[in-house]
C-alpha cells in the first residue's frame, strides 16, 4: 500500500490517493473541488495533480471515497468519476443529509435516496482495492453519515478527530450530536496501538507544516477534548458549549448544495448558467429546524 496525501490550504484540507502498487489500483479520499464564492469560478488544478500522479504512476481509479458530505469544500469526486469511471462511495446515512438540505435549499430536482453516489456504506462492509480491503466503520457524531476508511494499519477518519492539540470536529449541524462522537472516538481508540490516523484537516499555526497522519497512541493520550482520561459527560457539556460559540464554514452554502449531488453542480437554468442558492435574511440554522410547509 502506498499513501500520497495532498494539503489543499484554503479549506485546510487534506486528500488521499491510496494505491496497491502491485496491482496499480487506486482510490482517492476526500478530493477537493476548489470554489472561489467571490468570482462564482472553480478550479480543479488541485484534482487534476492528484489525478495526474495517478497517471503517472500506472495507477487506474477504481473508488472515490467519502469520509462523509462536507460543509467546508466542495467535493471533486464526481469530476473524478467523470474523468477515470471510478466509483463513488459514501455512508448511507447520506440520505438523511440529502432530505435535510434540499429542503433547506428548496432544492425539488435532488433525489434524496442516494442514487447520485455508486454504493451507500454501512458500517462492517469491505471494498476490495486489488489486493486491499478497506473496512468500513461507521463513526458519527459530527454527521450522521460519517465514516473511518482502515485499510492496514492505516485509518482514515474524516473530521472525527483533528490534530491532538486542535481536538475534535463540531457536532451542531444536523444530524450532529457529541455523545456518539465520543462513542466513535472510542472505536477509533480502540484499534490497534499500531495504527495511523490520517486527518481530513489540519489547521496549523503561522509558519507550522500541516500534519496529515497522528499515531494513534498520540491521539488517545494527548488529544485535547478527547483523551484517555476524558468522560463522556466532561466531552459533551464540553462540545456542546464550544459549539454555540462557532460560526458557519465559509463554503458552507455551496459546498452542501454540491456535495449531496455527489461532487455535480446543479442543473443549468434556462439561459445556460448555473446558479448556486443562498437564503436571503434567513439563518441556515433556522430553516433546517422548521417543519417543511405543507404545500
Amino acid at each position: 500500500m502506498e499513501i500520497t496525501p495532498w494539503y489543499e490550504p484554503e479549506s485546510g484540507t487534506w486528500s488521499y490517493l491510496v494505491a496497491d502498487t502491485e496491482n496499480r489500483v487506486a482510490a482517492i479520499i476526500d478530493p477537493v473541488w476548489e470554489f472561489n464564492p467571490v468570482s462564482g469560478l472553480t478550479d480543479t488544478a488541485f484534482v487534476d495533480e492528484m489525478l495526474q500522479v495517478a497517471h503517472s504512476g500506472g495507477y487506474r481509479i477504481e473508488w472515490v471515497l467519502e469520509t462523509h458530505a462536507h460543509a467546508d469544500h466542495l467535493t471533486a469526486a464526481g469530476y473524478i468519476r467523470d474523468k477515470t469511471g471510478a466509483r463513488i462511495a459514501i455512508g448511507r446515512d447520506i440520505c438523511s443529509v440529502q432530505r435535510t438540505f434540499a429542503r433547506a435549499f428548496n432544492l425539488d430536482d435532488v433525489a434524496t435516496d442516494g442514487s447520485q453516489f455508486d454504493r451507500l456504506l454501512a458500517d462492517g462492509d469491505i471494498l476490495r482495492l486489488g489486493a486491499l480491503d478497506i473496512r468500513v466503520m461507521a463513526t458519527p457524531g459530527h454527521t450522521n453519515d460519517s465514516l473511518t476508511y482502515l485499510v492496514g494499519d492505516a485509518a482514515f477518519i474524516g473530521d472525527t478527530l483533528f490534530a491532538p492539540s486542535y481536538g475534535t470536529a463540531r457536532c451542531d449541524f444536523p444530524g450532529g450530536d457529541a455523545g456518539r462522537l465520543y462513542d466513535s472516538i472510542q472505536r477509533i481508540y480502540a484499534l490497534p496501538d499500531d495504527t495511523r490516523l490520517f486527518l481530513c484537516h489540519d489547521y496549523p499555526e503561522e509558519g507550522e507544516k500541516p500534519a496529515c497522519m497522528v499515531p494513534l497512541t498520540e491521539s488517545r493520550d494527548d488529544n485535547t477534548h478527547v483523551n484517555s482520561t476524558t468522560s463522556r459527560e466532561a466531552f459533551v457539556a464540553m462540545r456542546t458549549d464550544r459549539d454555540k460559540h462557532l460560526g458557519l464554514p465559509r463554503l458552507i452554502m455551496p459546498s452542501l448544495q454540491v456535495n449531496i449531488r455527489a461532487g455535480a453542480a446543479p442543473a443549468a437554468e434556462s439561459n445556460g448558467v448555473v446558479y448556486l442558492r443562498m437564503p436571503f435574511n434567513h439563518a441556515l440554522a433556522q430553516i433546517v429546524r422548521q417543519d417543511k410547509p405543507n404545500n
